[in-house]
């Protein structure tokens, strides 16, 4: 691996290492390009990760303080988590559980398509299904997502056994076990799934694709990548002329560096990115870094969620098996009849007990929490997971009251429900009631959205300056040599679960630093 000196100002240093972070360092580094990589994590391996659901929570996940505000039940429920995001290399594709579904044209066009929504800050990305086509192809591609490139199907398990023959009774025709980036045969030096059902806690057989040991062994192989691991970043400085020069953190030791660079990417989550370009305020940007428009933290999209648990006379086990491997996509049409705009999947899960204890009624107990738990072994689960509106007042802003382990300001993160996101929940609700209903189940039980690993939206795409933070390559329209390159670039945030689009985006945009480093443009 290599080592850059911290007065190299010809490296590009990308903050993160996950599906944004970890892609677009790879692809600069296969491109000649030296990274230096910040992860404010530790690195964790395939032999190291635990199948525990709680203890891998306490390995993998960012544990740093943050608050949260708003009318959404997370406030209550896990005031301190608003989010599954992850503090380790690798990022959150340690944690995801794999499913890799492209966005839509409506969904890349919400603003013409549904009108105005009142409350609701609609654009449109400055993007088409035609530009993204080839890059969602080669994300595919390097990350095996079943069902493309001739790769078959994984297997179905119990729980998805149920939900597929549930989706049929009422009509449903598309249910499968999905377009997942997890090995169904072994390919790529990586062996194929055997079906554990710890997705989400980091996959022991390497079967699932992360950029902890596909993107990043793959960069330091060249030579060009400098992996700095338990590296917080807190300030992006500039020059005079405003262009970005270098990165503020605390290094492993807690010791404050600085790295020079000539390009900035910065790929820390939609929660910590828009964080860090508000910590990095100065004189001549007094809102932040990229802020112009006002619109980082901004637009905070999550994804309109809720789950469907129901039990049945005979066992399930859905904790056996892929964690996620099933989905229904017809309600993710854009169909205004149904009483909102926009649409949302149908996706087959399943946790532990413990997670499912604490995700049915969190907080609450009686009669009805006790009797799911009492029939764990025989319940059966899908997840809502749809598209919700981007809201001004939907936001990340900096709480300067309560600070984090570094004496810096951390995240607030503030949600209210939209009036669409409140039709749609309750639709999905009905459908997967009347799935579950119409093949016998005896108890069915409605539980709220968790912390969502899906965060998008808080320094988004937009054609105009005004109305966005970077424009369609993932650059800052305020500064040229600073860059976005996570799940905040969202303009919005389409029905589907947003990883395959992160990496297809960090490709692209790669492909372009590439061309203009060689143009001296940047």
């Amino acid at each position: 691996m290599a080592a850059f000196a911290h007065d190299d100002n010809s490296v590009v240093v990308v903050i993160g290492s996950g599906a944004g972070g970890g892609t677009l360092a790879n692809e600069l580094c296969q491109r000649g390009v030296d990274v230096v990589v910040l992860e404010a994590g530790g690195h964790e391996s395939i032999a190291s990760f635990v199948n525990d659901e709680v203890a891998a929570f306490k390995q993998l996940g960012w544990l740093d303080h943050r608050t949260s505000s708003g009318s959404w039940r997370i406030a209550k429920d896990f005031p301190n988590l608003p989010a599954m995001i992850c503090k380790t290399v690798g990022g959150s594709t340690a944690h995801w559980a794999g499913v890799s579904l492209r966005l839509r044209e409506h969904e890349l066009s919400a603003r013409s398509i549904y009108g105005d929504i009142d409350g609701a800050n609609m654009l449109d990305w400055p993007l088409s299904i035609g530009e993204l086509a080839a890059f969602y192809d080669r994300a595919e591609e390097k990350m095996g997502v079943t069902r493309t490139h001739d790769i078959p199907g994984l297997p179905g398990n119990n729980n998805f056994k149920v939900f597929y023959n549930a989706a049929k009774q009422v009509g449903y025709r598309s249910a499968n076990t999905g377009r997942m980036a997890i090995n169904s045969r072994p390919r790529s030096g990586r062996a194929a799934c055997q079906q554990l059902g710890f997705c989400m806690q980091g996959c022991k057989m390497g079967a699932k694709w992360s950029t902890l040991y596909t993107e990043i062994p793959a960069a330091q192989a060249t030579g060009r990548l400098d992996l700095r691991e338990s590296c917080h970043a807190t300030r992006i400085e500039h020059d005079n002329s405003g262009k970005v020069t270098g990165v503020i953190y605390f290094d492993a030791n807690g010791e404050e560096q600085r790295q020079l660079a000539r390009i900035v990417c910065v790929a820390g989550n939609a929660i910590e990115t828009p964080r860090l370009l508000l910590l990095s305020e100065s004189s001549k940007y007094p809102d932040g870094l990229a802020n112009s428009s006002g619109e980082v933290g901004q637009n905070y999209q999550r994804h309109t969620s809720g789950s469907v648990f129901a039990t049945f006379d005979e066992p399930v086990h859905m904790y056996r098996g892929t964690s996620m491997a099933g989905i229904v996509t017809e309600e993710s049409g854009h169909h205004p009849g149904r009483g909102f705009a926009g649409g949302y999947q149908l996706q087959s899960i399943g946790f532990g007990l413990a997670l499912t204890a604490g995700f049915i009624n969190p907080g609450g107990w009686g009669r009805s929490t006790t009797r799911a738990i009492d029939e764990y072994a025989n319940m059966a689960g899908l997840w809502i997971v749809g598209e919700d509106m981007p809201r001004t007042s939907n936001r990340v802003t900096l709480n300067t009251n309560e600070k984090d382990q570094w004496g810096i300001p951390v995240a607030n993160v503030h949600y209210d429900d939209h009036a669409n996101d409140i039709a749609m929940r309750a639709h999905g609700y009905r459908q997967g009631r009347a799935m579950y209903e119409a093949i016998g189940a005896k108890n069915v039980f409605e539980a709220p959205p968790f912390p969502s690993s899906h965060n998008m939206g808080t320094c988004r795409m937009s054609e105009r300056p005004l109305f966005g933070v970077v424009n369609k390559w993932g650059q800052s329209h305020d500064i040229a040599n600073l860059f976005i390159s996570d799940g905040s670039q969202f303009t919005t945030s389409g029905a589907g679960n947003p990883t395959l689009t992160i990496v297809a985006l960090a490709i692209r945009q790669a492909e372009w630093i590439g061309l203009e480093m060689n143009r001296r443009s940047i």
